[in-house]
């Protein structure tokens, strides 16, 4: 995911929204400083930070240790979560929501360690992420993006509800400079919607 910001749950977010978020094979919980190990030797990827917007390259352990400290930083309308194999525990990614700006819309963000792309969880913990901004926030509406030479993020996307919206240019730490991104949006009515479907009502 191209567009991302810091943060985690606001104070009132906190006690309402449960930890962890369960999806089939992965579950999104607290991002923890045991996983800095873990954290480090997935994030430190070209292929990844290239496809994000803050994401340094090379990823460092002090990146580790701030990305965790940011996560335990209370903000509104934000949620941060370490994606996890529900099997092991361990982590493989990293998923949010979070206004860009103060007051302004909500985006979604998210990435995987290589050695578990192409396996479905992206979109897993995806669906996850939107049930978790929609159940738990007074959001009307969801942004997300992806760079247009990443087919494997707009297909998370997608499958997870989003429109395409349409094109438009962001700078990216990780790519060294402005890349060509692809927007799209889900609204509030849409979702629950397809939580309807999904449920066979």
């Amino acid at each position: 995911m191209v567009v991302e910001s810091d943060g985690l749950l606001d104070e009132s977010s906190l006690a309402a929204a449960p930890l962890p978020q369960e999806a089939v094979r992965v579950r999104l919980d607290t991002l923890r400083k045991d996983d800095l190990a873990d954290l480090v030797f997935l994030a430190n990827n070209k292929n990844i930070a290239a496809n994000l917007a803050a994401m340094p390259y090379p990823f460092t352990l002090e990146d580790g240790r701030a990305l965790i400290a940011r996560a335990g930083q209370p903000r509104k309308r934000t949620a941060k979560f370490a994606i996890r194999l529900k099997s092991t525990g361990r982590l493989i990614g990293a998923a949010k929501y979070a206004p860009v700006e103060e007051g302004g819309s909500v985006h979604v963000g998210y990435w995987l360690g290589e050695p578990f792309w192409g396996q479905g969880y992206a979109t897993e913990a995806v669906h996850s992420l939107v049930d978790h901004a929609f159940t738990y926030h007074d959001i009307e509406e969801l942004q997300g993006s992806c760079r247009v030479t990443n087919p494997a993020s707009r297909r998370v996307l997608v499958k997870s509800g989003f429109q395409y919206r349409d094109q438009s240019m962001i700078r990216s730490v990780g790519a060294g400079g402005s890349v060509p991104i692809e927007r799209y949006t889900l609204e509030r009515t849409v979702w629950k919607s397809l939580k309807g479907w999904g449920q066979g009502q």
